[in-house]
């Protein structure tokens, strides 16, 4: 009569996952574009396992998207320098890999990555800023006030067209 309560707790979820977006810092979206190409690949290596050809594509093609264009779309070379410059290279041959995976239905290639996106976000959560409270704007609790440029956040211009 009302649907599944699987939709209801997906749409449950859903609204979850939006209000953390819109809480977290640009720090923080990183951490979850991570997170999101994990899960992504741990769904392609369950449906490589179930022989599930069509979600197991899906699954691979949702982690690429996110290392393209949410990981790698959000660097800014011309601020990062070399460490930027190493990880879109770095990126890139995650995509190239993945896709191999795919074709090949290869679980180690799958497992590569999900090792290398791994250690990545165990650095990124290596340098996370101080956790702050924001500051109140005219008296109202919860509102952020403008802090000053932080040339290691990432660009968020280009994350949010992702």
């Amino acid at each position: 009569m009302f649907g599944s309560s699987q939709s209801g707790a997906n749409a449950y979820a859903k609204v979850g996952m939006e209000t953390g977006v819109i809480a977290a810092n640009p720090h923080k979206l990183i951490i979850m574009l991570f997170e999101g190409a994990q899960i992504a690949l741990n769904n392609a290596l369950q449906q490589m396992q179930a022989g599930n050809i069509p979600e197991k594509g899906k699954a691979i093609s949702k982690a690429i998207m996110i290392i393209e264009n949410g990981l790698r779309a959000s660097l800014d070379k011309s601020v990062g320098g070399e460490i930027a410059i190493n990880l879109d290279a770095l990126y890139e041959y995650m995509g190239g890999r993945l896709l191999l995976a795919n074709l090949n239905n290869d679980p180690a290639i799958i497992q590569e990555i999900q090792t290398l996106l791994h250690d990545i976000k165990s650095a990124w959560e290596e340098i996370a800023p101080p956790s702050v409270a924001p500051a109140p704007v005219n008296g109202l609790p919860g509102q952020i006030q403008a802090s000053s440029y932080d040339a290691l956040a990432p660009n968020m211009s280009r994350l949010m067209k992702a």
